[in-house]
């Protein structure tokens, strides 16, 4: 220990570390945190590139398997490695947006009333036997015995598990509903044929939301409150997802509806009116069905990426687990329940799907790993002497724009030339990226500015660009 102690203190200055060993003060072994003289390096970051199609295919083992953009760029860049079929390592760049992604679903979910719990991946047999699930979801259902013998699931949803815990509360009332009781963990569904990337695998991150009411009426109220609150987060991604009737599958229940992104690369056919605005999966309808059922106007077909599903259950799952509340009489009464999900590395995906173009990442702003990349001018260069001034812009974006900190990456692989990086960087997406080329050696420097998302290439002195990023909103 002690020896390891003293490499520690020969380190370097430039050596920081993370927030997480901020407790030990002679030095800490992470990339630069941000703030003045403690910068995002990108040769630092943990980013597995295959930039290259012939290496890109080889980690899949067949070319046939890469079959949407999404997973060809998300492999292409490092966002995601195979782990085995129908499972993928997130990398730091995923990790950063899903996180943000999961911040946007906390801040839509709890401002209706949301409350965050995390339950259990196992699930006993005992409680989808006693919906019958247990068999009726056949092979998609990932069985498994303990050391004792006992019997569980890793629950691709958990109706069952939240409905026994509302049924273990003996003393809930009716003035203490709706309750809404809701979940971002990993998902396990056995995938006959796991393909797409993260559109179709067989272990996935889900939000799920179960709620709990006291009459039908309060039931569909909340219904609706969940959905205006799925059409809301669609809309600050910038995302035109469409509400299509559904069926209601394995889950059961009286009603459903789907939050469809269309894209075609979508397995679900779905029938819109442009007339009436009815919309429908191809499932709910007769597949000789040309007109509206609600206006008879000729329907429109499409693709779809299904990102979001909610449904009406009743008291499906009450009534088996005895999941009651006491009503206004002092009474027993059965609870009326739904549920709803959300995709959440599915709408990674699907946001690339519909967002990107054939070679590079385009993301929503809320959801950009990183807002900025500065790309530094190349050792040897005759821009090199603007080195200094690319490292002096990072530390005035940290302190001038606060919510930017710990969202600029310093580009610092010098070895290459600008037009390489800044292949790159369009590659990654970054909604900004600032170059410190030869107009940065005017009086004043200049630099210049790519708009990721509005294909505007600007050219900003630093206040110019201070101006600018101050706009960005970061959740």
């Amino acid at each position: 220990m002690e020896g390891l102690l003293t490499r520690c203190r020969a380190l370097p200055a430039w050596a920081t570390c993370s927030p997480q060993l901020s407790g030990y003060v002679p030095h800490r072994f992470h990339h630069r945190a941000p703030g003045r003289g403690k910068r995002l390096m990108l040769s630092r970051m943990f980013q597995p590139q295959n930039l290259r199609e012939d290496q890109v295919l080889s980690l899949e083992g067949r070319s046939g398997e890469l079959t949407c953009k999404s997973q060809r760029l998300m492999l292409q860049v490092g966002l995601i490695h195979p782990a085995s079929s129908g499972c993928y390592h997130l990398l730091p760049y995923t990790v950063r947006a899903m996180e943000k992604l999961v911040r946007v679903i906390d801040q839509e979910m709890q401002a209706i009333g949301g409350q965050k719990v995390n339950m259990p991946s196992l699930s006993p047999a005992e409680l989808w036997r006693a919906t019958s699930r247990w068999d009726s979801m056949g092979k998609e259902l990932l069985k498994l015995r303990d050391r004792h013998g006992k019997e569980y699931c890793l629950g691709p949803t958990h109706e069952e598990a939240i409905t026994a815990l509302i049924a273990s509360q003996q003393t809930l009332s009716y003035k203490q509903l709706p309750l809404l009781l809701y979940q971002v963990t990993r998902k396990f569904r056995d995938e006959p044929r796991p393909r797409f990337g993260l559109l179709r695998g067989r272990e996935f991150y889900m939000k799920d939301m179960y709620t709990f009411d006291s009459s039908p009426e309060a039931a569909r109220q909340t219904y609706s409150l969940v959905c205006d609150a799925y059409s809301s987060l669609f809309d600050r991604l910038g995302l035109q997802c469409v509400k299509v009737q559904a069926d209601v599958g394995s889950i059961g229940g009286t009603m459903s509806h789907e939050f469809q992104l269309p894209v075609d690369v979508g397995e679900d056919r779905l029938a819109v009116c442009p007339s009436c605005g009815f919309s429908a999966n191809m499932e709910t309808l007769d597949l000789s069905q040309t007109n509206c059922p609600a206006c008879q106007g000729p329907l429109t077909k499409t693709k779809g990426i299904e990102v979001g599903h909610t449904f009406y259950l009743g008291t499906k799952y009450s009534s088996i687990f005895s999941a009651q509340f006491t009503n206004v009489h002092g009474k027993p009464s059965l609870a009326e329940m739904g549920c709803y999900g959300l995709g959440v590395t599915r709408i990674l995906a699907a946001v690339i799907e519909a967002l990107a173009t054939e070679d590079c990442i385009r993301w929503p702003s809320l959801l950009a790993p990183y807002q900025v990349c500065l790309i530094s001018p190349k050792k040897g260069s005759k821009e090199e002497a603007a080195a200094e001034l690319t490292g002096h812009l990072y530390d005035h974006i940290t302190e001038a724009v606060p919510q930017l900190r710990g969202e600029v990456l310093l580009d610092d692989r010098t070895h290459l030339t600008i037009g390489n990086r800044l292949k790159d960087a369009n590659k990654f997406g970054y909604p900004f990226v600032i170059i410190a080329g030869k107009r940065a050696l005017d009086d004043p420097a200049h630099f210049e500015v790519w708009c990721q998302n509005t294909g505007k290439v600007v050219f900003l002195t630093r206040e110019g660009v201070l101006e600018l990023l101050s706009q960005v909103q970061v959740v």
